[in-house]
């Protein structure tokens, strides 16, 4: 059992550090702008790129852990995105930044799938406390993203929000090699060729067509939003009708706890997308806040979920997990829409506290028992494939929510204050509709092998 808990560290380590990645940068926003320098749009570029293709590949990704072992693809996963951070730490404009952090999304898709794969091997009984810990390093991550951003904006400068990554993920390389076992599933997939191009040129086209709302002409952005419900609709119908192996694996929902766990990750990752970048606005343009001071000011939020996820993934194995989910949904929502409705030029800071406390205790509780409660009941065999579908639900939200934030962003920007407040709401109600899909969830028995 140490064995395995030493092996989790390592995971984590890894993991840590690629969903860093996907907040560190939104503290970084007016830094950008005034250091590459970087236009509203390209800012937001720079963040969605990321989060698109670390959620593309995620279905692929999965697969190919089962295939050739998670191990493997984790460390390709870690090469690629250490490799890839050096690129934007040295990036000399916006569009080279952008394909640097396209690459980068790559290498945290290799990776992400396998973790929680290898948390069904490691732990095959009482998972709950493994998935505490895992969704306390998914919750403090993400928050603490803008917290070292800030931190390192201010003292070093925002290229090394990406340098720092390099000795980090040859730390977690090393980890990795010394303490994870070279488990290899003994399932083979054959690859749905059609379904990558079709589900990659699908969603890319829903979100440039949301979040380049402004820049185009109405027709243009309606035939590229058409464009995208085609291909993803083609996409589903092609999953159902192939008759080997498909990329999305349809008799999953078939699973209803399955379903609308990832339905509710969806809406998860859309709030937290779309409530980072407003709120790092408000702070720092607002209200005057530096970077490190925005940093240090977000700090206990994130303290506050770290503390409170392994007690949440411990609670999970005792009592039904949506029961958890659905009390962090409401006590984030309360938080995030409570700053939205007080934010005011020269508001006292510390006025915001009080909100922000509230969404740490909602994130601090919702990652771990959504996770483990969300793949109950899945057979051995679609383990890998499930965690793929479930990782990538939360990122396709984060993807659809930078897309969105960017576009209400923009269209008040004369408004920075006004903008910041609407595009802080809508995270509050997204949250209230995850709230009634986990609610829809029930605990499955455990598949049979």
């Amino acid at each position: 059992m140490e064995k395995s808990w030493a092996a989790l560290f390592a995971l984590c380590f890894g993991f840590f550090m690629i969903l860093l990645d996907s907040t560190i940068v939104q503290v970084a926003v007016p830094s950008l702008m005034t250091g590459l320098p970087a236009t509203l749009n390209e800012v937001f570029w720079v963040n969605s790129v990321y989060l698109l293709t670390f959620a593309v590949p995620l279905l692929l990704t999965g697969r190919l852990g089962d295939r050739f072992g998670p191990r493997r693809l984790y460390l390709a996963g870690l090469v690629i995105f250490t490799a890839a951070s050096l690129w934007c730490g040295l990036a000399q404009d916006a569009p080279d930044l952008i394909a640097a952090r396209a690459v980068q999304g790559l290498g945290a898709a290799a990776l992400t799938p396998q973790s929680m794969a290898f948390i069904s091997y490691l732990f095959p009984t009482n998972r709950g406390a493994a998935m505490g810990a895992w969704g306390s390093v998914a919750g403090l991550a993400t928050i603490a993203g803008p917290v070292l951003g800030g931190l390192i904006t201010e003292t070093l400068g925002w290229e090394w929000i990406f340098i720092v990554n390099v000795p980090v993920g040859i730390i977690a390389i090393a980890l990795v090699l010394w303490l994870v076992p070279n488990w290899q599933p003994r399932h083979s997939h054959r690859f749905d060729v059609p379904g990558i191009v079709l589900s990659s040129l699908g969603l890319f086209a829903v979100v440039f067509g949301i979040q380049n709302g402004e820049l185009y002409d109405r027709a243009t952005i309606a035939a590229v939003l058409a464009t995208g419900g085609v291909l993803i609709a083609i996409f589903l119908w092609w999953q159902h009708k192939n008759p080997n192996e498909p990329l999305l694996p349809l008799r999953l929902f078939k699973n209803r706890t399955f379903s609308f766990g990832s339905l509710t990750g969806v809406l998860i990752g859309f709030a937290m997308a779309a409530m980072f970048i407003p709120l790092m606005i408000y702070l720092q343009s607002v209200l005057g806040m530096t970077p490190l001071e925005t940093g240090l000011f977000m700090g206990p939020m994130s303290v506050v979920s770290a503390i409170l996820a392994p007690f949440a993934g411990r609670l999970s194995d005792r009592i039904e997990g949506k029961y958890i989910i659905i009390a962090g949904l409401l006590a984030y929502a309360a938080g995030i829409g409570s700053v939205a409705v007080i934010a005011q030029p020269g508001l006292n800071s510390w006025a915001l506290v009080p909100g922000l406390l509230l969404c740490g205790v909602g994130i601090g509780t919702i990652f771990s028992p959504l996770s483990s409660t969300t793949i109950s009941g899945l057979a051995p065999s679609l383990i890998g494939a499930g965690a793929g579908i479930y990782n990538m639900s939360r990122q396709v939200g984060n993807v659809l929510g930078s897309a969105a934030a960017g576009l209400l962003m923009q269209i008040a920007s004369t408004e920075l204050l006004e903008a910041a407040r609407i595009t802080m709401l809508l995270p509050a109600l997204v949250l209230l509709g995850a709230a009634f899909t986990a609610a829809r969830m029930r605990k499955e028995l455990v598949a049979a092998h």
